[in-house]
């Protein structure tokens, strides 16, 4: 198969989708991989050590989607490179669909075969390509909340940890998946005083049994969230519906009842946020200002980070890229139920049930596109 691997462009986006290391695998196993010049060095890959394993170099974005059986990527096809997808064309990448319906409708008309990464998922529930992510999203939403909640920034000037004889900070986390965890495990080893908000009564008792004594964890209803971010220096949202719009947890008249200067991080931005008040922002322009509380938006947190978050992420996709590319889509769908869950869209059909709820398309089973 013919896979490319062209550079990201959406704005401050320095990830790419593989490393050199999986682009030796896929070549070992007898497949072509066609690499844009320069994709790479945002994660301090070079051209050479690409072509040193055997991808070849295109010159182009438009070389390498016009070469490409698969496209894989790390962020969604922006509007620029819609023109260049095409029917019967593999593209396998975060969409988060359910967010962005004019997203959707260009892969519709399209043609393309879209296989989501964050909808791809396990018998566990367990999504294993969004994971590597979230653990990243989760750990730099309390590293950047902590800045901003610096006096130089607007915020409260409080550190998150306290110092003797001044308390710590009081950090929030609306959800205990993965972003939640490893929200709290960074807050908590800063010292702060932490809480877990979440619905699942199993998964608290859980992180009850792992998390240190200073996270508190309380069941998530309307009256506990307003009663616990009255109090909060910092927010995190980390709320997943797989493949659907995050719930509005924080409404906006909630912030006037908020600290003056306290920070929201909403991680669930990619799939519409879970505070009313959110939008997409980007790592030049990170925060914005709604009634005295700096929001925080950045839509692909991960890219702050490029090296760690590349290799994390190749970690977790290049097993599925092989199935993809060894067996053809429809093959290893037929395959693989985890990954059979990341069919989004096909044939200008929608094969996601919460991709369909969130525009009111109709829902077609990807079962009948494997025949």
């Amino acid at each position: 198969m013919k896979i490319g691997i062209p550079k990201e462009i959406k704005t401050n986006e320095n990830r790419v989708s593989l490393v050199p290391a999986g682009a030796e695998a896929l070549v070992a196993a007898g497949h072509t991989v066609y690499v844009e010049q320069g994709a790479g060095e945002g994660s301090g890959f070079s051209d050479e050590q690409y072509t040193a394993v055997g991808a070849k170099l295109l010159p182009t974005a438009d070389a390498v989607w016009k070469e490409a059986e698969m496209i894989i990527k790390v962020k969604e096809p922006i509007a620029v490179e819609w023109p260049r997808m095409r029917k019967g064309q593999t593209i396998f990448t975060y969409f988060h669909f359910a967010a962005d319906e004019k997203l959707t409708k260009a892969h519709l008309d399209s043609g393309a075969t879209c296989i989501a990464y964050e909808t791809v998922e396990l018998p566990t529930r367990e999504l294993p390509l969004l994971t590597p992510m979230s653990e990243v999203a989760g750990r730099m939403a309390v590293q950047e909340g902590a800045k901003y909640l610096e006096k130089l920034y607007g915020g409260r000037g409080v550190l998150l940890g306290g110092v003797p004889g001044v308390p710590p900070a009081k950090v929030v986390i609306l959800g205990g998946g993965v972003v939640g965890v490893n929200a709290a495990k960074m807050a908590a080893g800063m010292g702060s005083k932490v809480v877990i908000l979440d619905t699942s009564l199993p998964r608290l008792r859980y992180l009850s049994d792992v998390m240190p004594s200073n996270v508190q964890l309380i069941f998530s209803n309307r009256q506990n969230i307003l009663e616990q971010i009255a109090t909060a220096d910092l927010v995190v949202g980390g709320v997943l519906l797989p493949g659907a719009k995050a719930p509005k947890l924080i409404r906006r008249e909630d912030l006037k009842t908020m600290r003056p200067g306290a920070v929201i991080v909403d991680v669930a931005i990619d799939q519409g946020g879970c505070v009313e008040t959110i939008k997409a922002t980007t790592h030049e322009n990170p925060v914005y200002t709604v009634d005295g509380i700096i929001h925080y938006g950045v839509a692909n947190m991960p890219g702050g980070v490029p090296r760690t978050s590349t290799l994390a992420l190749t970690n977790a996709t290049l097993p599925y890229a092989l199935k993809l590319a060894n067996k053809g889509w429809k093959q290893a769908l037929r395959e693989d139920g985890a990954l059979l869950k990341g069919l989004n869209v096909v044939d200008g059909k929608v094969t996601y049930q919460g991709v369909a709820e969130a525009f009111g398309m109709e829902y077609h089973a990807p079962e009948q596109f494997l025949k």
